[in-house]
């Protein structure tokens, strides 16, 4: 018996949140004022250069850490796979954003591209207890839900017993101020819809890991 092609999903919590989060959240927040021209929107979404456009050592911080969060993810997932002792790798951030959310704001169901592993860090959200007492959200208020690969044939699927194991086909991830979030970037996800005194700011990656000597690691079969 084989249980194959599972799904790695990593959580950390970075050890210098209280140093990183508040300057980010200011920093953030007044990026936002400046390009935003309709500040009354409930959801705000930068684009995807940070790294090239923010210079603060608290910026540097998170980054470090999110790299080498990463790539220990990445160790594992791969210790099967990798050539043992043969490769050297490069990590390198092809995508990095951030995000406003308040107002029963939400982000749909997407997926990521151009990347291998992609995540999500929680700088500043009301606290469980506080985003639970919301009249109509609850316990979903602000969560993050990631769908299983094979949600999307299960809506007309034949469901018994024997495919239990398939059934409970999500996960709900409640975030928390310094929680970093690691995940394959083709695992479906959603921020759900978020209301508070705080508003949910949160940053987004995306990673590829390439060898220095190229990616092919199987022969490739003559045609």
């Amino acid at each position: 018996m084989q249980s194959l092609w599972p799904i790695p999903l990593d959580v950390q919590r970075c050890p210098d949140a209280p140093v990183i989060n508040p300057v980010l959240a200011r920093a953030f927040t007044g990026m936002r004022a400046m390009q935003d021209s309709n500040k009354l929107e409930n959801f705000y979404s930068s684009s995807d250069d940070l790294i090239s456009r923010i210079e603060l050592p608290e910026f540097s911080m998170l980054l470090k850490f999110i790299a080498g969060s990463v790539q220990n993810l990445s160790k594992h997932a791969n210790k099967h796979a990798w050539p043992a002792g043969k490769l050297s790798m490069d990590l390198q951030f092809v995508g990095c954003w951030f995000q406003i959310q308040n107002g029963q704001a939400f982000h749909d169901v997407h997926t990521h591209g151009n990347c291998s592993w992609s995540g999500v860090y929680y700088i500043q959200i009301d606290a469980a207890e506080r985003r639970h007492q919301h009249p109509t959200l609850g316990e979903l208020n602000g969560v993050t839900r990631f769908y299983g690969p094979y949600t999307q044939f299960q809506a007309g699927a034949y469901m018994d017993m024997g495919n239990s194991y398939l059934q409970n086909s999500s996960i709900d991830i409640q975030p928390e101020e310094g929680m970093l979030v690691i995940f394959p970037s083709y695992l479906p996800h959603k921020a759900m819809a978020y209301e508070g005194d705080k508003n949910r700011i949160i940053l987004s990656f995306n990673v590829q890991i390439n060898s220095q000597s190229g990616n092919q690691i199987h022969t490739y079969a003559g045609l």
